[in-house]
């Protein structure tokens, strides 16, 4: 979110334009108004040889500022802003600023000449605060079908899992199926190899009996 804005003359600093409401308050506890003082601090330490485009950190917040031609834009953003989306509303302000202003910047002499530039400042912060919130609702969007595909995912897998247990149930069926009809013919088996034991006992038996009584 873009919490400030400033227009200054790149070669002295004068400011030009600026956006900011005073009563707004920043996390940290302290006013914008502060952040606005540095601002203009740091456009008095600009010299030919600064960098044309720079991020700053003050506090929990980012200043970005583009040097175009005879103006320095800046502005105070929220950490979460992509300095992508920064850099792009700085780029899209200079153009405004410079087809409206940009002949005049060097003859007036008296701070914020163009204040009334305010007025396209926030609708450009709308229309970005607007984007943003479009872009939230859109990653939004794509996290809900995100979970619905792996509940989707989630549920046929439980599904595959279910046909995959009713195909070990059956199996585990047939083997108990198989497994009593063994026992069954153990027992059967068993029972023969008693009766067989017990016929070729009473065989032995008869012959011993046999022979006593004959001999």
């Amino acid at each position: 979110m873009v919490l400030m804005t400033m227009i200054a003359r790149a070669s002295d600093g004068l400011p030009l334009a600026a956006s900011l409401q005073e009563d707004e308050q920043v996390n940290s506890g302290r006013n914008l108004l502060e952040y606005q003082n540095q601002a203009k601090m740091l456009f008095k330490k600009l010299t030919v040889n600064s960098p044309n485009r720079c991020s700053i950190e003050t506090g929990p917040y980012l200043f970005h500022y583009v040097i175009d031609n005879e103006a320095c834009y800046l502005v105070l953003c929220e950490r979460g802003f992509s300095k992508k989306s920064a850099f792009t509303f700085l780029e899209e302000m200079s153009a405004e600023f410079n087809s409206q202003y940009g002949r005049r910047v060097a003859q007036v002499s008296r701070p914020y000449s163009f204040i009334e530039f305010d007025t396209y400042i926030q609708k450009l912060r709308r229309q970005y605060s607007d984007q943003r919130g479009r872009r939230h609702m859109h990653q939004l969007r794509e996290d809900l079908n995100d979970v619905q595909r792996i509940m989707m995912d989630n549920i046929d897998d439980v599904l595959q899992r279910g046909a995959a247990l009713s195909d070990l149930e059956t199996k585990a069926s047939g083997l108990s199926m198989m497994s009593k009809k063994y026992h069954k013919d153990a027992q059967y088996l068993n029972m023969r190899s008693t009766y067989a034991k017990i016929a070729a006992g009473a065989v032995v038996g008869l012959v011993f009996l046999v022979y006593f009584f004959v001999f």
